[in-house]
């Protein structure tokens, strides 16, 4: 079950994808759960990460640590907002 909470950190990592990578409003609408991010999107490449999970932590007040940033929570969007989720609730 998706929680009130969840939903709004899910509605953040859209809002940041959208803003940070230059993303319309209806192809970020469209990301599901197997949706995938890293290797797949153009857009988010090497250089943009940093750029997402800064912007991710400012607006969700939470601290993303060098070592927790691998492949996994970045391939795909369910696995991005799973980590943020989880970061919200630490």
């Amino acid at each position: 079950m998706i929680t009130r909470h969840a939903t709004q950190v899910d509605s953040t990592v859209r809002a940041v994808l959208k803003d940070v990578l230059g993303l319309s409003e209806t192809r970020v609408a469209r990301f599901d759960d197997g949706t995938p991010l890293f290797g797949a999107l153009p857009e988010l490449d090497s250089m943009a990460v940093a750029g997402v999970l800064t912007e991710i932590e400012d607006r969700l007040g939470i601290v993303i640590e060098d070592d927790e940033v691998d492949g996994d929570m970045l391939a795909t969007f369910g696995a991005l907002a799973r980590f943020a989720r989880g970061k919200v609730q630490d």
